[in-house]
Order: structure tokens, then C-alpha cells, then sequence
């Protein structure tokens, strides 16, 4: 079996990989397609050796079907389709037993502080487990995962119908933000500063402004009759758009800071306090976005296929990973299986 495994110094490789049986309570996952993020690219370039274990098989963004199941696990048949949702918590910490296990105090995300998904066969607790819809391609299934983050923010954001929201930052978890507050009758508005990523934007049927515009807050005020956003979120990771977020949101308008921001932001708290702002902060999601999130993509709402450009083998994952950095993607799949190269 193969993997691709983060080595250190920024060193990715093509491994062989030997698998195990999965153990009591596991499921054993024949990996389908692995979607690569901006997390996975902090851990390629190296940005992240303070807290990973190398080699690192990482990988999070995952669907497959069921290979084999471990000791006293039922209800995954071999071939079913799922999913994974790449957390675990211990139980036992005070975010755990304040019901939000999902910001564990000593969380593990798999895939990062664990053993992820770009393997050919990879064991994980069958607690994480999702099923799947039989039609759902399994394609599209490896969207689940950054779709149940848009959801979660959208749900943290408490949004109502007609609101006005901007998504600062039209990259794929901005986009998808963008596509999960419109259908919950959210009017969206996407600041992007990349054309490219503009273009393609625009071409779901959102409005699209360039945020480093002179008359980009100008706009915003004009759209709402100069009242402001009812939501802004903060995508981008940016420290202007920071700074951008709170002059744009309107009185008691409600900021979500969705984006892993690398060092300490200014943040303009006259602002928060003349206007009676809400800063919000989401992070991952619990189980219930996953499950939204699959209805989502099962019932077509995601435009996965506009959103996957491109599909790599494991061998072109730093390749991939090099056209994420320079921006030339949205979204690209590494075909784990190998059966898209067949």
C-alpha cells in the first residue's frame, strides 16, 4: 500500500506503507479521494513542525468505503460508503463536559496529531465514522468535511433570513461559507482580492467586489442603505481584513473570525464598542454540521464540481501542494486509490 508522508523541513515523499488490521472498536477505510486544505499546506512548508510527529501520513478532507472492522464494531458493512470526522476529544476536560467536545482542551485532530488520510488504507475509531448515501459520489464526498466547516460558522453567525453578509475571502472555505449562507436566505456578498478566484466566484451567481478598491466599504454602506452587514466573516486570514471586518458590519452586527490567524491581529475595539459588535469565533464542528453537510452535497446545493479543479495522483501531492500556495487552485483532490490513474 502507498501514502504520501510529511518528512520535515518541508520534505513531502511517496511511502509504502504496511497495513495493519484494524484494532477493537475501529474501522478499517479503503480511501477513496483526499481533499488537501490550507492546514495541510502550513504542515507541508513546515509551519507546523512545533506540533507534528514526523513522518506524518496526514490528510483530513477523506472519503472511502469500508475495508474491514475491527472487534465489537457493527453497522459498517464492508463497500459501505462514509466518511470521517477527523476529531477526538478526551471527555473529560471542562470543554468536554460543558457540551463542546468539539473544542476539546486537549482535542486530537487526525490527520494533523495523528495519522490521516492519505493512505491507501487507514484505521480510525468507528465512533468518527459516518455512512454515507449510497448515490453521494465519492468525489463529492470529500467535501464533506470543509462543507461541515462552513456550516458550523454559518450556525455560530445565528444568521436569519435576508440578512446582508460578507465573506472576506473567496477561497474554498469562503466560498463554501458563501454557498451555505445563501441558501439559508442569507444575500451574500464575496471580497476577494485574487481575479482569478473573482471570476469563478462570480460564476456561482454571487456578487463579487475587490476588496483592496478605494470604494470597497463605500459599496458595502450603499448596499445596505448605510446601515452595514448584519454578518461579516473574516476568511482570509488577512490583518486588513481585520481591521475591515469591523468597519463594515452594521450596529450589533455580528463578526465571525473563521480564518487561522498566524500571529496577534489589531483589532479596532472602538469600533466593537460604539456599534455594539459580536465577535465570534468558529472553530472545526461538531457532528451534527457533518451530517448537514452530507445532506448538502446529497442534495446538490454544494457546487463540488466547480469547486474541484483538479484531481492529482498521491505521487502529485506536493506538486498539488506548490499550486495551492501560488493560488492557481481552489480545491484539489488527491486521487488515494489510484483509480481515476487505472
Amino acid at each position: 500500500m502507498k501514502g504520501t508522508a510529511y518528512e520535515g523541513a518541508g520534505s513531502l515523499r511517496t511511502v509504502s506503507v504496511e497495513p495493519s488490521a484494524p484494532a477493537a472498536g475501529e474501522v478499517q477505510i479503503a480511501v477513496a479521494y483526499c481533499g488537501l486544505c490550507g492546514t495541510d499546506l502550513h504542515i507541508a512548508h513546515g509551519n507546523m513542525d512545533a506540533r507534528v510527529r514526523t513522518p506524518l501520513i496526514f490528510g483530513h478532507e477523506a472519503s472511502g468505503t469500508v475495508a474491514a472492522t475491527g472487534p465489537g464494531v457493527t453497522g459498517f458493512p464492508a463497500g459501505a460508503p462514509v466518511t470521517v470526522m477527523p476529531l477526538l476529544w478526551d471527555g473529560t476536560c471542562a470543554a468536554c463536559l460543558a457540551g463542546h467536545q468539539h473544542i476539546c482542551q486537549n482535542l486530537t485532530f487526525v490527520g494533523i496529531d495523528s495519522p490521516g488520510a492519505l493512505q491507501q488504507r487507514w484505521n480510525v475509531p468507528a465512533a468518527i465514522v459516518l455512512p454515507l448515501p449510497a448515490g453521494l459520489d465519492l468525489r463529492t464526498a470529500a467535501l464533506v468535511e470543509p462543507v461541515a466547516v462552513a456550516v458550523h460558522d454559518v450556525r455560530r453567525a445565528e444568521l436569519q433570513i435576508g440578512d446582508q453578509v460578507v465573506v472576506l475571502g473567496g477561497g474554498p472555505i469562503g466560498v463554501l461559507i458563501a454557498v451555505v449562507a445563501r441558501h439559508a436566505g442569507a444575500r451574500v456578498v464575496v471580497a476577494e482580492i485574487d481575479a482569478t478566484r473573482r471570476d469563478l466566484v462570480a460564476a456561482l451567481g454571487f456578487d463579487v467586489l475587490d476588496p483592496s478598491d478605494t470604494g470597497f466599504a463605500a459599496e458595502v454602506e450603499r448596499r445596505t442603505g448605510g446601515a452595514g452587514a448584519d454578518v461579516v466573516f473574516e476568511v482570509s486570514g488577512a490583518a486588513a481584513a481585520v481591521r475591515t471586518a469591523t468597519a463594515l458590519a452594521k450596529v450589533r452586527g455580528t463578526i465571525v473570525v473563521v480564518a487561522i490567524h498566524a500571529a496577534p491581529r489589531e483589532v479596532d475595539l472602538q469600533r466593537v464598542f460604539w456599534r455594539e459588535l459580536r465577535l465570534l469565533g468558529a472553530r472545526v464542528y461538531q457532528r451534527s454540521d457533518f451530517e448537514r453537510a452530507i445532506e448538502l452535497l446529497d442534495g446538490g446545493v454544494i457546487p463540488a464540481q466547480e469547486l474541484i479543479t483538479g484531481v492529482v495522483p498521491l505521487e502529485g501531492t506536493a506538486d498539488a501542494m506548490a499550486d495551492l500556495a501560488a493560488g492557481r487552485a481552489m480545491k484539489i483532490l488527491v486521487d488515494v486509490a489510484g483509480q481515476e490513474q487505472a
